[in-house]
């Protein structure tokens, strides 16, 4: 490698970044679900072109915070796009610049940036003329160094996303091995995926109150290959403990088998995963809880 970019994805909730960091990598690195706020911190992301590194930053949707966890989820978001190379801003196809948008715009300003804008989810635009006020309403809210309509769900655009993308990439070694694709543990991957199915399986506000721990990540020492996975999951009410386990343990069961066949996926062998669940009160507000679940700016 002779270039690097070091490139923050920044938006609202569910706007689709950890689907365009999927996209832009090739593989699945974040978790992805159709509730907001599923990214809880920053996840580097790393992917190659020519000769050039590229290393995203996929951060947690930017929001009004009512925890603890939705402070430090922000914090990380505002701390994200200081000290890159560029912040793409994800946007909606709407003609109005939120204000979610006009916030993330005015921290970019501070930290003097330069800011691409991405607009997502274009396949859900049948007459692509509608993308036009779209954009002149961006224009006017700020000096966009590229406008790229995109769908990170199809994958359209985002190679000419890229090409904007590198002409930012500076000289520089590369600032990661060439077979890394991420700065996250594989046991932490593994706990993501388990929370990724808590989202897709429970209603309401119940998945957002979960963590999950990997307590255990072992390989076997027969020359199986398979790995022993212990994992805990956290939630905030004895009633919700009860909502995930189902009757019968049928409901976490389930969310077991969805996170299993993705983890063996993943892990490229078999995997014997066990869960609990526990009830921890209140941790999204608990200082003490949030540092030992690795949410911590420190």
């Amino acid at each position: 490698m002779t270039k690097t970019a070091m490139i923050t994805i920044a938006g609202r909730p569910n706007v689709g970044k950890s689907t365009l960091t999927n996209a832009l990598v090739g593989e699945k690195i974040a978790i992805v679900s159709p509730k907001p706020q599923t990214t809880r911190t920053r996840i580097l992301a790393v992917t190659s072109r020519g000769d050039t590194q590229f290393v995203f930053a996929d951060t947690p949707g930017f929001h009004r915070a009512r925890t603890k966890l939705g402070s430090y989820m922000d914090d990380v978001v505002r701390q994200s796009v200081a000290d890159v190379d560029a912040v793409v801003l994800m946007a909606e196809p709407v003609p109005t610049v939120g204000d979610i948008e006009k916030k993330l715009l005015a921290r970019i300003r501070e930290t003097g940036v330069p800011a691409v804008l991405a607009v997502n989810k274009t396949d859900a635009v049948e007459e692509k003329d509608r993308l036009l006020p779209v954009i002149a309403a961006y224009s006017q809210e700020y000096d966009f160094a590229a406008i790229v309509p995109i769908s990170a769900r199809t994958g359209e655009g985002v190679e000419e996303l890229l090409e904007e993308l590198d002409r930012f990439a500076v000289p520089g070694p590369a600032l990661f091995p060439d077979d890394v694709i991420s700065d996250q543990p594989e046991k932490q991957i593994c706990a993501e995926i388990v929370r990724e199915k808590l989202l897709l399986c429970l209603d309401k506000e119940i998945p957002h109150g979960t963590a999950v721990v990997v307590t255990k990540f072992s390989e076997r020492d027969d020359d199986s290959g398979i790995i022993d996975m212990d994992v805990t999951i956290y939630c905030e009410k004895a009633s919700h403990k009860g909502i995930i386990i189902g009757r019968k343990g049928a409901m976490l069961k389930h969310i077991g088998e969805l996170a299993r066949r993705d983890i063996e996926a993943f892990m490229g062998t078999k995997v014997f995963l066990q869960t609990w669940v526990k009830v921890k009160e209140n941790w999204r507000d608990s200082d003490a809880l949030l540092r030992n679940f690795g949410f911590t700016n420190e």
